[in-house]
């Protein structure tokens, strides 16, 4: 299969390989990440000012925030069941969206996976936490940085596709409790970590960076369910 290119391409092939029973997705926008799920998979998608026209059969589109999402469980219960896959593009602050990694995996299928947009910052004023730019990742690869040192049990990869990246998080435990326990703290310990900082250590090894091909990456997707007894 080759390069894989850019994100998109990379969520579409996550939905034919895994064939998701559930799909989670934060931040619709203009609906056109939602627009790549199968037919046979239930959708929900979250956001608080969606601008889709043309939603999916298979989708249902709630118009509010991830926090109050997952706080109701009237809205939540729309799922029907554990997440088996979830796209994680909405505010794009590494808070927020460390919180709805941490919503995510105490809801997920212990076979589920979280894909999380905009992990592979390009420089600082593309990743700064206000947007200026046309291309704009925000900090959210301080998520990844949380993951690996406070969830070693994860596995927890970046893909360098066009153009921010997208980190693959699998091997997930609904009954860990860590990220939802110490959020706040988490959260903190990192407020002060920049870009700089990212560029001393080096992206690559700090973030887990791998090439955007599919002999690479398919495995990454489907460790989980290959591990399955």
């Amino acid at each position: 299969m080759g390069e894989i290119g850019t994100y998109y391409r990379l969520l579409r092939q996550a939905h034919e390989i895994l064939e998701p029973q559930r799909y989670l997705e934060i931040g619709v926008h203009r609906g056109h990440s939602l627009a790549l799920v199968r037919p046979e998979t239930h959708a929900v998608g979250v956001d608080p000012e969606p601008m889709v026209e043309n939603s999916p059969d298979n989708a249902v589109i709630v118009p509010t925030t991830s926090d109050r999402f997952f706080g109701d469980p009237d809205l939540f219960g729309l799922l029907g069941g554990p997440i088996d896959l979830a796209f994680v593009d909405g505010l794009h602050l590494y808070e927020q969206a460390l919180r709805d990694v941490a919503n995510i995996e105490r809801h997920s299928s212990p076979q589920g996976v979280i894909l999380i947009h905009d992990c592979l910052p390009i420089d600082a004023e593309t990743s700064a936490r206000e947007q200026t730019s046309m291309i704009w990742s925000g900090d959210v690869w301080k998520v990844v940085v949380a993951l690996r040192h406070h969830r070693p049990d994860l596995t927890v990869t970046t893909v360098d596709v066009e153009p921010t990246g997208l980190a693959i998080v699998s091997g997930l435990d609904p009954d860990n409790t860590v990220l939802f326990d110490r959020c706040t703290e988490i959260v903190d310990e990192l407020s002060d970590l920049t870009f700089e900082d990212l560029q001393a250590a080096g992206r690559s090894s700090m973030l887990n960076v791998v090439r955007a091909d599919w002999k690479t990456v398919k495995p990454l997707l489907t460790s989980s369910r290959d591990e399955t007894p």
